[in-house]
């Protein structure tokens, strides 16, 4: 029987529209479209008002805050900390072995740990065995990145759309035509076969064509470590000069001043440091006001410094005698730090942040593609995947980076580590999984009783559980769990897959497989992979059903194909955050990226027609 278009399938399309093109173009923040979508949703009625806000009670999005949970415990007990001294025995200072090494750890890592935290907790590790090799940042950063997506799809544990899967299903069995059979859901494993070709497929196509595709630049800012101060400014980014210390007169014109006032001078140096009295701190706010006495600990050419100092009748050492404990190596220096795709700094200008004032870090230059922002920065706006270049003591930046703004580049000496509650963090993570293999419990009560095990033995604490959650991740995957019920409540795809079949009926599976493949894939390079997984699997789905074929198989190639993003640095998270880190170019993804979305397109089809034959 042919379906006609509704008053209520349109709105369900328009709101789709809506959706895609919002996360397109980044107009509004994608979970204040998702929140937006939602109450729409229930204002329409599409989906009934007591169950318009069940995504966020739903099986995936717990599961997904159990997880991000349980991450967070590894990191903190130095998992990941063990990793980099493990890769480095494994690899012995060898290329093409760290390469393998590094790549097989993060396909491992990346089964039981989201992508966009693991790429977080991973490129400090890459950089320090790159400054340990000598092996350029470039050469591990992209392909551990593409890793880390070919096999986040090995278990239902780490991959937010395979998360989701199964309630997509329980809502197309709900619709289903009359006689048809119901969509078995998925374990936690049901996928690893077609995980598993995936990861091997990433690893060894790094391993076999790497040398070819990825970049390699000799760039000194690709080789980050904690400390090096003078040399490393001048090298990367021609902040030429050393630092020293300033005393203020009685006579100097800079009394009364404020430290804003004072860098606004002429051929003023960058003040990193004050000490006025006996108290002393990094980066002093714009608005500290200078007095007889105080010490200014500052960066700069030393003629500069030298001339600056008898204009303004201040005494100058070059010897730091009285801030010589907050420029110690081990306390505080130069760090890298990249502002990921869900921070709050996104938009807003440096001046608006306050970072000096709120958590006692100067920026000293953003690098943003080609170009690197020296100076006045207070009216630069941020992008997702600007790298700042910081100044700060590594206490103060742990604590600024705890809110997940930033994602710190450099690997800092951590104070928090938490190495005494190693056994704990993975024998819990361990029982998680267990419980989730062998017995009937959903995924989200597994998940969560690792989650809460850590929390009950300490290796977090509630406040640290509360920081590992991306809410931006839970809220878009929450609120979209309802367009995709909409869309099968009122037949929206049913009648997609209808006017799909009126061009593709009497092709063969398989190209409506590829068809559905090259739609999902295309789709997450430009929003979502959650997003573009909603709305294409019910379609997925429909289009099985009418045609006799899996749907079992057709959602699981939507689901598997989202993570396929690799054509452009804004196609995921992950990408984007080794973007300013690795000094890539668009170029470079696409280089890589094309035969890379090639070849992992046909090992999906073949693995999961295998699988499902």
């Amino acid at each position: 029987m042919s379906l006609s278009l509704t008053p209520e399938m349109i709105l369900v399309l328009g709101l789709v529209g809506f959706t895609m093109l919002m996360l397109v173009l980044e107009w509004v923040r994608a979970d204040l479209v998702a929140l937006l979508v939602v109450v729409v949703i229930g204002l329409t009625g599409l989906v009934p008002s007591d169950r318009v806000f069940n995504g966020f009670a739903g099986n995936a999005v717990i599961a997904i805050i159990a997880i991000m949970i349980m991450g967070a415990g590894l990191d903190r007990a130095g998992v990941l900390a063990l990793t980099a001294n493990f890769v480095m025995r494994m690899a012995r200072g060898k290329e093409s072995r760290l390469g393998v090494v590094i790549n097989s750890v993060v396909s491992l890592f990346s089964a039981v740990i989201p992508s966009q935290a693991l790429a977080a907790l991973m490129i400090p590790v890459a950089s320090r065995l790159s400054a340990r090799t000598g092996v350029p940042l470039s050469r591990l950063l992209l392909p551990m990145a593409c890793c880390i997506l070919t096999a986040t799809n090995t278990t239902l544990i780490a991959n937010s759309p395979l998360i989701l899967l199964n309630d997509l299903i329980a809502s197309a069995n709900n619709n289903l035509p009359p006689g048809a059979h119901t969509i078995p859901k998925f374990g936690l494993f049901s996928v690893t076969p077609v995980g598993l070709a995936l990861a091997l497929l990433g690893i060894f196509f790094f391993y076999f064509f790497g040398n070819r595709l990825v970049p390699e630049r000799e760039d000194p800012r690709l080789k980050v470590t904690p400390g090096r101060t003078e040399s490393y400014f001048a090298d990367t980014y021609g902040i030429v000069g050393e630092t020293a210390e300033l005393t203020v007169t009685a006579e100097s014109p800079l009394v009364g001043m404020s430290v804003g006032e004072v860098e606004q001078l002429h051929d003023a140096p960058m003040i990193l440091a004050i000490k006025s009295g006996n108290e002393a701190r990094m980066a002093p706010p714009g608005d500290h006001v200078i007095w007889v006495g105080t010490v200014l600990g500052v960066l700069g050419p030393r003629e500069q410094l030298a001339q600056f100092a008898n204009n303004q009748l201040c005494r100058i050492s070059f010897r730091m005698r009285q801030l010589g404990d907050l420029f110690n190596p081990s306390r505080a220096g130069i760090s890298e730090a990249v502002i990921p795709p869900n921070s709050r700094f996104i938009k807003r200008t440096l001046g608006e942040l306050h970072l000096r004032k709120r958590y006692g870090i100067s920026v000293l230059a953003v690098h943003r593609g080609d170009k690197v922002l020296r100076g006045d920065l207070h009216d630069v706006s941020l992008r997702a995947g600007d790298t700042l270049v910081l100044h700060s003591s590594w206490r103060d930046l742990a604590r600024a980076a705890e809110d997940k703004d930033l994602v710190v580049v450099t690997d800092i000496p951590r104070e928090e580590q938490r190495p005494n509650k190693l056994w704990q963090a993975v024998g819990f993570f361990v029982l998680a999984k267990c419980l989730a293999l062998f017995t009937n419990l959903d995924l989200s009560v597994a998940m969560m009783t690792g989650a809460v095990g850590m929390l009950l033995t300490g290796v977090l604490n509630m406040d640290e559980a509360y920081q590992a959650i991306n809410w931006k991740t839970i809220f878009v995957t929450a609120c979209l769990i309802p367009l995709g019920w909409s869309m099968d409540a009122t037949g929206t795809a049913s009648w997609l897959a209808q006017e799909v079949l009126l061009h593709l009926g009497h092709a063969p599976h398989w190209v409506l497989q590829l068809a559905l493949a090259v739609l999902t894939l295309l789709f997450s390079q430009v929003m979502s992979n959650v997003g573009a997984t909603v709305m294409m699997v019910p379609i997925a789905i429909s289009v099985a059903t009418a045609t006799g074929g899996n749907p079992a198989a057709y959602a699981l190639i939507v689901a598997v194909s989202s993570s396929n993003t690799f054509l452009l640095s804004s196609g995921h998270p992950a990408l984007m955050m080794v973007t300013g880190p690795g000094g890539y170019r668009a170029r470079d993804f696409l280089r890589v990226g094309t035969p890379l979305t090639l070849a992992v397109l046909v090992v999906t089809l073949v693995a999961i027609n295998l699988m499902y034959r």
